[in-house]
């Protein structure tokens, strides 16, 4: 097996490791298939086990912060955009007077998508918050 370093950038040096949501690899992913339509959105999607190799590669690279920014991206992948995207909103400094929406959130994370590093990136935003007192509506 490759150092996790050779593997960057995993399209080219590791395409059989780049496979997408739908277990498609790279090379399935070609205009004719978009063309013919048999390529679908979940075709298209980065797979939560690419993120994880993303997250190897930051990491060995010494990029710490960036590796653990594609760790919660990798919990992501299995959370419905809808949800992402309202707790992107609640996470919004001025949309929330009370920080229960946030914690409860968090719980719902943890509990429903086993998403504990999103979970306690939330938590962490709560603490800063209330030290800033964010927790207020303003819009």
């Amino acid at each position: 097996m490759k150092n996790v370093l050779e593997q960057y950038p995993v399209s080219e040096k590791a395409p059989e490791r780049a496979i997408s949501a739908s277990g498609k690899t790279i090379d399935e992913l070609t205009l004719d298939e978009v063309l013919s339509e048999r390529i679908g959105p979940e075709d298209i999607r980065i797979s939560a086990d690419v993120l994880q190799l993303q997250a190897q590669i930051a990491r060995a690279a010494g990029r710490e912060g960036l590796a653990r920014n594609f760790e919660r991206s990798a919990e992501l992948v299995a959370v419905p955009q809808d949800v992402i995207l309202e707790t992107y909103e609640m996470l919004r400094p001025g949309r929330l007077d009370d920080p229960a929406p946030l914690s409860a959130r968090a719980e719902m994370l943890r509990r429903e998508y086993g998403a504990h590093a999103i979970a306690d990136f939330i938590d962490e935003a709560v603490a800063v918050y209330r030290n800033r007192r964010l927790f207020r509506r303003r819009y």
